[in-house]
């Protein structure tokens, strides 16, 4: 099945929810950047909470997500937008760790808890929004729903997950966010929380064949699902954009460049897309 994202409304406007199956994606995502199981699963995360935050925008609006919590794996860098596109990489792929305390893979040991989660938004004004949180758990779900309560003052739940075959290919991928919108009642809230707190992981859920519909409608039984879209990974990076890159550089870089090496590799860190430029190429640049 494609991927795709749903969003929905219940208790009469008073809560929005939406969800996200990322399982292809996330494969991309290994394959392209030959992650580790643990990387793979932080690289996924915030991938799923990428398109997640996208699907709250509009029109040509974007993000960026940059996860730096000092751990072994680097940064982590996500780029979503309001048409359901998505592409990431993290700084060190190839990082792995042993299973934490309770089997799963140590996600928190390799993003690291001593850093902040940065959002930045381009929402088409002047200047784009950011906004930060210091990292509280490095499993990711609880840093963001930690930004939706204290950057966008929205209380949140967020639930993401990957899960990793024998084979390190990724089985399935997800997640969703419940907000809780002004009018919610303390008893709704509790009635919510109950639920919420007997729920199998979204990964358990999607690999026992339900669906993202299910999956809310097991948190929010009022839940009216307003749209179904497609999502996707996608890279901005060309063949002609990394040309005007490198033209950027002037004359004398350029030069320098095809008088040292005679041709140059540029790497897009999305996509791991290898653009090979030779002598003729640098040359019909430098007469640019």
């Amino acid at each position: 099945m494609s991927d795709y994202l749903i969003r929905g409304t219940a208790l009469n406007g008073k809560v929005r929810a939406f969800a996200v199956q990322t399982t292809g994606i996330t494969e991309e995502l290994r394959r392209r950047h030959q992650t580790t199981p643990t990387t793979t699963a932080a690289l996924g995360r915030t991938a799923a909470a990428g398109l997640l935050m996208g699907a709250m925008l509009k029109n040509e609006e974007r993000l960026t997500i940059q996860v730096k919590g000092g751990g072994p794996i680097g940064q982590i860098v996500v780029d979503a937008n309001a048409k359901g596109h998505v592409r990431g990489y993290v700084d060190h792929p190839d990082v792995d760790l042993p299973l934490n305390a309770v089997g799963k893979l140590d996600v928190a040991g390799a993003v690291g808890t001593d850093g902040f989660l940065y959002i930045t938004k381009d929402l088409g004004l002047k200047e784009p929004y950011k906004g930060s949180v210091p990292i509280v758990s490095g499993e990711l779900a609880e840093d963001f729903t930690y930004y939706f309560a204290k950057s966008e003052q929205t209380p949140s739940v967020v639930a993401l997950g990957v899960l990793v075959d024998r084979d390190y290919t990724v089985k399935v991928s997800g997640g969703f966010v419940i907000q809780l919108l002004p009018g919610v009642t303390d008893d709704e809230i509790s009635e919510i929380e109950q639920v919420l707190s007997g729920l199998s992981s979204v990964t358990t859920m999607l690999d026992a064949g339900m669906t993202l519909e299910d999956i809310l409608r097991k948190v929010l039984p009022s839940i009216q699902i307003m749209d179904r879209s497609l999502v996707e990974f996608r890279c901005t990076c060309s063949r002609e954009r990394v040309e005007t890159t490198l033209i950027s550089l002037g004359k004398d870089e350029l030069r320098d460049i095809l008088e040292e090496e005679g041709s140059a590799e540029v790497v897009c860190h999305f996509c791991n897309e290898k653009y090979q430029y030779g002598e003729e190429d640098l040359q019909r640049m430098l007469e640019q």
